[in-house]
């Protein structure tokens, strides 16, 4: 199989999505800012509007689709979807391991369109420059609590408790009744979130079985 030129404008925006929350890569992309309290219950999710300075409004959905032990451990499949015309849209599902205090990438599994999935080894990431780095499991241990506060959102209204982070840089509004990492709005200089809906009974969009990506494809011209 060979893959067109678009193959990696759509694994730059891959990488992108996988990346730690605030961290940035090259060409002016980066990752969202999804931090809250995670707790993955298998089926439980939340689509969020984000809307940052440099990228503008744009929808996307985070789920938790299945369970794996990953490494000797409890591991989780979050599915996050760019939600676009279905030619368009790209999944990446991840599993997502518990370390301590912190969650980590174990595997990674992507879709664009009707394209065939790709699992991409972590290897694979840390060549790219783009190895991930552990993310802290739950934001309340690097904040302080400002207190309860009701939110209304696209998705219903909500008792949050609100969070700010020592540094003063972002706020967070998180509720045990929103899977999976509790968020219901978050709040920053670069990027802000609101819930728009909350999912439930998730089912992973990945179809088909993964083939190990192949990144010499990527340097094949398409045949005319």
């Amino acid at each position: 199989m060979r893959y067109p030129w678009r193959f990696l404008a759509v694994m730059l925006c891959v990488l992108a999505l996988c990346l730690p929350a605030g961290a940035q890569m090259g060409m002016g992309m980066s990752g969202p800012s999804v931090r809250g309290v995670w707790k993955p219950v298998v089926g439980s999710g939340a689509a969020y509007q984000l809307e940052s300075k440099r990228e503008g409004k744009r929808e996307m959905e985070f789920a938790i689709v299945g369970g794996e032990t990953s490494e000797g451990k409890q591991g989780h499949w979050l599915e996050m979807t760019m939600t676009g015309r279905a030619e368009d849209q790209v999944v990446v599902k991840t599993l997502m391991a518990m370390d301590g205090k912190e969650i980590r990438v174990t595997r990674m599994v992507f879709q664009h369109g009707n394209d065939e999935p790709m699992e991409m080894s972590m290897q694979m990431m840390g060549m790219t420059g783009q190895q991930q780095k552990p993310q802290k499991a739950d934001v309340r241990d690097d904040a302080e609590r400002v207190g309860m506060e009701t939110i209304t959102t696209p998705a219903g209204t909500f008792q949050c408790e609100h969070w700010r982070s020592k540094d003063k840089s972002a706020d967070f509004w998180v509720t045990d009744k929103v899977g999976p990492y509790g968020l219901v709005k978050m709040t920053s200089k670069e990027e802000n979130m609101i819930l728009i809906r909350v999912i439930t009974n998730a089912k992973s969009k990945i179809r088909g079985t993964p083939k190990k990506f192949d990144p010499s494809e990527m340097m094949r011209r398409p045949e005319l």
